[in-house]
């Protein structure tokens, strides 16, 4: 019985974190490819990384006062509040140098003083998206759901079928994507990306964006996942669904390039292909959350 308590507590612990790590990336990645943030921590001075780190503790610390990241029993509790802020900022500061380094911001030639002020202010967004992922992005009711399929069991055997599920999905991933990546794409920022990372951390960055986005709906527990594994499509199985899910967002950040005119019909498909995935993290992070929402 120990044990399986034990088991439970670190099963617990890792949901915890994952979906912290999700909700970060969620409300995160859109300042990420913001040069503007980039230059502000490089010259940050250690004074201003101190306030801003001071002033992140105090907003989580409340966030997490009232309801935490993870799902507790006991709230209310300033110990706890405080351990959980700590973990939150943690989690923040992890997700923000993993996306500076992996977009070649932060390289070991970087001085230490510029890593630091870059990952600090880029981690507010991943920061305060840890503490609120529990507050908006939270399971539904599991029970109401099992128990709606069951009622309309003989009606959505002709009214959803195969084809419409995966429609849904993919017209779900295209708005996502849109959302997300539509103000990204106009940017300089993507060309300056594209331009400075090489092909193996294109291949890093395309394993991240399937990570991330299989994460955000099969295991993160936002929404109905039990429901979501069980629904019918074409394609409609965890793995197959990401993968689908990632070209469409795919070809959402080219259509973007394309009508932004930062890419033009005569430019290198090497080009196209360096443009496309560098938009394609955050396309594919807004398809996730696109798809949740049905």
């Amino acid at each position: 019985m120990a044990k399986k308590q034990n088991k439970n507590s670190w099963k617990q612990e890792i949901n915890d974190i994952v979906r912290g790590i999700c909700g970060g990336f969620l409300f995160g990645i859109p300042l990420i490819y913001t040069m503007e943030v980039w230059w502000i921590g490089s010259l940050a001075k250690p004074r201003l990384i101190a306030i801003a780190i001071a002033f992140m503790f105090i907003v989580v610390f409340l966030l997490n006062y009232t309801d935490g990241f993870r799902k507790r029993k006991n709230t209310w509790r300033l110990d706890e509040a405080a351990i959980d802020t700590v973990e939150a900022m943690a989690i923040g500061f992890v997700c923000s140098a993993f996306m500076l380094w992996l977009l070649q911001e932060i390289t070991p030639e970087t001085s230490l003083k510029e890593s630091l002020g870059k990952i600090v202010y880029e981690g507010v967004p991943f920061t305060f998206g840890v503490a609120l992922a529990n507050q908006f992005l939270q399971a539904g009711n599991q029970n109401n759901s099992t128990s709606d399929t069951h009622k309309g069991n003989g009606k959505s055997q002709h009214q959803q079928t195969n084809l419409n599920a995966t429609f849904a999905d993919l017209g779900a991933t295209v708005i996502g994507a849109i959302v997300i990546a539509f103000n990204i794409a106009p940017t300089d920022e993507v060309s300056m990306l594209a331009a400075a990372i090489s092909p193996p951390w294109l291949l890093a960055l395309m394993a991240t964006s399937l990570v991330i986005s299989y994460a955000i709906v099969f295991q993160a527990g936002f929404s109905d996942q039990k429901k979501r594994r069980q629904q019918k499509g074409i394609f409609q199985r965890p793995l197959s669904e990401t993968t689908i899910s990632y070209l469409v967002s795919l070809l959402a950040s080219g259509i973007m390039l394309f009508f932004f005119q930062k890419l033009t019909l005569s430019d290198p498909w090497t080009m196209w292909l360096e443009h496309t995935l560098v938009l394609g993290l955050p396309a594919t992070i807004g398809g996730a959350a696109g798809r949740l929402a049905i």
